[in-house]
């Protein structure tokens, strides 16, 4: 069971604090969404172009699973995993923190390049929607809310080391 699981919208930080967390947790670091790109040999970009959102939510779902129930140290989720039903059924009885972050600081960090596929078309738009419509899953799936605004990645690590009673 991962001492940790991290979600939040893109640019939240989830892939560079996980990291930061987890050496100060002394455990380990999994990012779902790099281990369907290791498994598939491609992108999470070019799964959707090529296969479509539906296929890649399959694959995330499923590396989802498997993480929660084999990966012991600190769990990064893409943005949109905790939206899935079963995903958000799974995340119940973890530790989840949300990283919560506004347009600006997430435009900062992301760029919203194209790598980013949901967020191509009209990216602060499109973001603003994503967030609108998954907030309420990332708050009911959360124990902890950690705001990120403004904040370096080890100020936030070392906030969420102190919650799950890690050194901080």
């Amino acid at each position: 069971m991962p001492r940790v699981v991290l979600v939040g919208p893109p640019g939240s930080g989830k892939t560079s604090t996980g990291q930061a967390l987890a050496a100060l947790l002394g455990v380990g670091f999994h990012d779902t969404d790099a281990a369907v790109e290791a498994a598939q040999g491609r992108s999470v970009s070019d799964i959707f172009v090529v296969d479509g959102e539906p296929a890649f939510r399959e694959l995330e779902r499923a590396e989802v699973a498997r993480a929660l129930a084999e990966e012991d140290g600190v769990l990064a989720l893409g943005g949109g995993a905790p939206v899935d039903p079963g995903t958000e059924a799974a995340l119940r009885g973890h530790t989840v923190v949300f990283l919560d972050v506004g347009i600006a600081d997430a435009a900062k960090r992301v760029g919203f390049d194209r790598s980013r596929p949901l967020l191509s078309v009209n990216p602060r738009a499109s973001w603003v929607r994503l967030m609108d419509e998954r907030r309420a899953v990332y708050e009911r799936v959360s124990t902890h809310v950690v705001d990120t605004a403004g904040r370096s990645v080890d100020e936030v690590a070392s906030e969420i080391a102190a919650l799950v009673g890690g050194r901080a």
